[in-house]
């Protein structure tokens, strides 16, 4: 169809095409939110505006004068972009200029205070930033899960960490380049849009000059990030402080914090906070599990660092686990298996770390059911959790109320720990409880259930572990031999998963650039239990028992479905790579040259298309260069009143 008539047609087409324009890559709309300072890089929450031109919207300011309420020193400019990012993928230039707040905003969502009033009880007394969106739902949970229980007593300083769901979608006004830098870090790092942390500095402190005769009041870091381990050494870092000197030194610190660099992974990161520096490396997906990269010290700047972090978010596991140390890989598979677990502890820290403890057990595999690490009656999920009229749910819950003792009676796995000691004594062992046994929270500490493990015991950990006790081996190293025998097992369990998995994938010969990329097979279970006699994880592990009840019941776990779900759609994607690398390996100009104007203009549409969606493709060095290339060369070719319309799809 070379005559007039068909190629009027595709101009016709392509100018339909064009109605909206074009947006430049990674532009942000939510840039165009008028903040100044308020309703912006904290909340990213578009409130009802005046529609713009081309379906684009700008909020209204947030609450406040309308004044920008930027502190001094806050940045004007973007940073330096990036040159590479982990992996080989360069990192696009954040949107500049950056706005007030938006450094902030990278690593926290707000920081509150929560005090504590006679008439009103908890309530949030200060936000900063100041125009930091929270729903009154989520006002609510940070007022009572910012305090510990009553019955708790903490008295002095105390620090914890909770975690509870968003009640409303909003986006960063440079989500764009943090989206880039999630895709980075590894899958137990990545930001989970659902969900806050809350990671809390309480202090509660006799004070005959207050009604109530104590001070009571809780510095909060509300974050996406759970970086638990840095965040709570800034805390540690800063809290003591405000408390003394209040709001005017809070709002320095959140002015420190808006000039900190973005959290990208694999860089070696400087935070000067309050005239101290703290020097952080945030792992990334490409490290090796199991290890920490030691951070690069460089004399010069090493110089005025005050704190060398050597992880931002790992617990001491080999304390969390102590009170319950003979029981261990029975937790550890209850963790894989997503079943419903309860740690009752003496006070919100003890809980919080044996939480973050379980779920971490099972890394590298991410725990993909919900979790909270602090839980108060006052929660709004609360009777979602507590009900009777339903099978518990997939969740680990920390609790410290004795209320709880009574109401989650009916949960079939129940842990019971005491005060954590820093190097305590191992304690006796003690066999797994009765349920029927717990009935207060002063119940003896252990493992209440009727499960029974899958497989046999490791007693070879166990006496390594009690050795190092005896020899007074430091907590550290403790940690890291019992972090090891769980990535071990865990991998000797998944490793056999993913090689059936990668069995699902293709042949690379079936790959035609001219056909849409194949499909992946189905995953099919007794297909995979099959190849267990042969690959199965007693290749790598010396533990015997059920592997494959294990398995079976893995496989109907929400944690396998997230596994499988992650994988298939990276296994996609490498699909799509390599059918774009196949594609620009043609002589596309030739191709084109051999058909219609309508072939033609939907191949630069459909090749336009891939290379707005390569950016998260794992292709080759140069792939997309080399498709920029082809659809040039091929827009050239055309004529002039075509090459302008092609030219202007997908174009700034």
């Amino acid at each position: 169809m070379t005559g007039g008539g068909g190629r009027e047609f595709a101009v016709a087409a392509l100018e339909t095409c064009v109605t909206w324009p074009s947006l430049p890559p990674g532009w942000c709309p939510n840039r165009l939110e008028a903040r100044r300072g308020f309703g912006g890089a904290g909340c990213g929450v578009a409130a009802a505006a005046k529609p713009r031109p081309f379906a684009m919207s700008a909020s209204k300011p947030g609450e406040g004068d309308g004044r920008s309420r930027r502190l001094p020193g806050s940045p004007e400019e973007a940073e330096e972009p990036q040159e590479g990012a982990p992996g080989g993928r360069s990192l696009p230039p954040p949107p500049t200029p950056l706005l007030p707040w938006d450094r902030f905003s990278a690593w926290l969502h707000c920081v509150c205070v929560v005090g504590f009033d006679l008439e009103l009880g908890q309530a949030v007394e200060a936000v900063y930033p100041q125009h930091a969106k929270l729903t009154d739902k989520e006002k609510t949970n940070i007022c009572y899960l910012s305090f510990p229980d009553s019955n708790s007593g903490c008295l002095g300083d105390t620090q914890f960490c909770f975690r509870f769901r968003q009640s409303s979608s909003r986006k960063l006004s440079w989500h764009c380049l943090l989206d880039q830098f999630d895709r980075d870090l590894p899958i137990c790092l990545k930001r989970d849009p659902a969900y806050y942390y809350g990671y809390v500095y309480f202090r509660q402190v006799q004070d005959k000059a207050l009604k109530r005769g104590y001070f009571q009041k809780s510095l909060v870091f509300i974050s996406k990030l759970p970086y638990i381990h840095f965040f709570h050494t800034v805390l540690g870092q800063i809290a003591p402080e405000y408390f003394e000197k209040n709001d005017p030194y809070l709002e320095a610190a959140c002015n420190d914090i808006d000039r900190w660099p973005p959290p990208v992974p694999g860089k070696t990161l400087l935070l000067p906070i309050m005239g101290i520096v703290i020097k952080v490396r945030i792992p990334t997906c490409h490290d090796k599990p199991g290890t920490t990269q030691v951070l690069q010290s460089t004399h010069q700047a090493d110089s005025h660092v005050s704190i060398a972090l050597p992880t931002v978010h790992e617990v001491d596991l080999f304390r969390c686990f102590l009170p319950v140390f003979f029981h261990i890989q029975m937790l550890w598979e209850l963790v894989l298996l997503g079943e419903p677990l309860v740690v009752m502890a003496p006070s919100p820290s003890e809980s919080s770390e044996t939480v973050l403890a379980l779920v971490s057990c099972i890394s590298p595999l991410k725990y993909y059911s919900d979790f909270r690490p602090y839980f108060t009656i006052h929660d709004s999920e609360f009777k979602e959790y507590t009900t009777r009229t339903q099978t518990p749910p997939s969740v680990i819950l920390g609790v410290t109320n004795p209320f709880f003792a009574k109401t989650l009676q009916h949960w079939p796995h129940i842990i019971r720990i005491g005060d954590l000691k820093l190097s305590g004594e191992i304690p006796k062992q003690v066999k797994v409880k009765k349920l029927k046994n717990l009935k207060t929270l002063d119940s003896k500490p252990g493992v209440y259930t009727s499960y029974k493990p899958y497989l046999n015991r490791d007693d070879e950990i166990i006496k390594q572990l009690q050795k190092g006790v005896h020899q007074k081996r430091p907590a550290e190293a403790q940690s890291i031999i019992l972090r090891r025998y769980f990535l071990e097992l865990t991998q000797s369990f998944i490793i056999p998963l993913e090689r059936y998995v990668a069995s699902l994938m293709p042949l690379q010969k079936s790959i035609s650039p001219w056909k849409s990329p194949p499909q992946l097979k189905p995953f099919n279970q007794e297909e995979f239990m099959k190849t267990l006699e042969k690959t199965g994880p007693q290749l790598t592990s010396r533990l015997k028992g059920d592997w494959i009840g294990l398995y079976r019941h893995f496989l109907k776990s929400y944690n396998f479905d997230g596994w499988f779900k992650t994988r298939r759609k990276e296994m996609t994607q490498k699909l799509e790579a390599l059918h774009l690398e196949a594609l620009c390996n043609e002589d596309l100009l030739l191709w084109s040259q051999e058909h219609t104007e309508v072939e033609t203009v939907d191949l630069v549409l459909k090749l336009k298309d891939k290379l707005a969606d390569g950016e998260n493709l794992p292709v080759k060095p140069g792939t997309m260069k080399k498709l920029e290339m082809h659809i040039d060369t091929i827009i050239l070719a055309q004529p002039e009143d075509l090459q302008g319309i092609l030219t202007s799809i997908g174009s700034s």
